[in-house]
């Protein structure tokens, strides 16, 4: 594996970090480490690593925040977009969106130019590609609501805009494959009122405060939510608030959120995920599904 990470490098302007702890990039702040990771700024050098697809795995991340590596680590190499794909422009009639920015930052420049309907991206931690790709969505808005295309690069390194209507988004989920890669997404919008925008951001930025854990080290939602019901409620009305394994437990405040005591192992997180799962099966007969990427051996 380091070989080829080698091999890559001479190729390639941006720098691989070797045997990189992950627990510096996720939100939980546990986990193990990467064989390689890179944050990419030159779209060359991406396509550079595309054409490895069949050498190594390779894995792309936003801000790591609903993300957990297993303890043994990722024998692959993590990829970061970069500054060069942290852009947000306005265009003839639609919204550019670079990949890697992060959805706070859209709903800022969004409420900044007076365009509405991007006010629930102030609830959701992660970059636009990660929304896309999962079809993001809170406090009544989706991602697939305004988006009109994505910008995609497949693993040949061919670079093609897919149209919303082919992308199949639906609650959580896309036809988006595995090593395709999002470098920009495209919205339609429109203007309103700035100080009807404003109040729906303070809206959902003191809904989010005041149910939701987001000083704890946590990942966001841990399981989606079932056809017409709440994850929370359920994980909740089966007793499992509080659960604890190791240094993990379901918290208090929310019980769709999973949080790091300060000492917890990724195997910790993961096992008491797993509870979870079971035990809402036992009393409810329904399957709750990880809304957490999870990766490593």
């Amino acid at each position: 594996m380091n070989d080829i990470l080698y091999e890559i490098q001479s190729k390639i302007k941006d720098k691989i970090l070797y045997d990189y702890n992950m627990a510096n990039s996720t939100w939980f702040r546990t986990g193990g480490k990467a064989k390689g990771f890179i944050i990419i700024n030159k779209l060359e050098d991406l396509k550079t690593i595309a054409g490895y697809a069949n050498k190594i795995k390779y894995s792309i991340i936003g801000v790591g925040s609903n993300l957990l590596v297993r303890d043994s680590g990722y024998d692959g190499l993590i990829i970061k977009l970069g500054k060069n794909f942290n852009k947000i422009k306005i265009k003839n009639n639609f919204l550019s969106v670079g990949a890697g920015v992060l959805d706070l930052n859209l709903a800022k420049f969004a409420l900044k130019n007076s365009i509405k309907d991007f006010e629930f991206f102030t609830g959701i931690p992660g970059t636009i590609g990660g929304a896309v790709k999962m079809n993001a969505g809170c406090y009544g808005g989706q991602t697939s609501d305004n988006l009109k295309r994505i910008l995609l690069m497949n693993s040949k390194g061919e670079l093609k805009y897919v149209y919303l209507e082919d992308l199949k988004l639906n609650y959580r989920s896309s036809n988006i494959e595995k090593n395709s890669i999002i470098l920009q997404a495209d919205f339609n919008f429109e203007y309103s009122s700035y100080e009807e925008i404003l109040k729906k951001n303070i809206y959902i930025k003191s809904k989010r405060k005041q149910t939701q854990p987001i000083k704890e080290k946590t990942s966001g939602s841990s399981f989606k939510n079932p056809p017409d019901k709440y994850a929370a409620e359920l994980i909740e009305k089966a007793g499992c608030k509080g659960m604890k394994v190791g240094g993990a437990s379901v918290s208090d405040m929310h019980s769709n959120f999973i949080i790091n005591n300060g000492n917890a192992t990724a195997s910790d997180i993961e096992s008491l995920g797993k509870k979870i799962i079971n035990r809402v099966k036992d009393v409810h007969g329904i399957v709750l599904e990880w809304e957490i990427k999870i990766i490593g051996e």
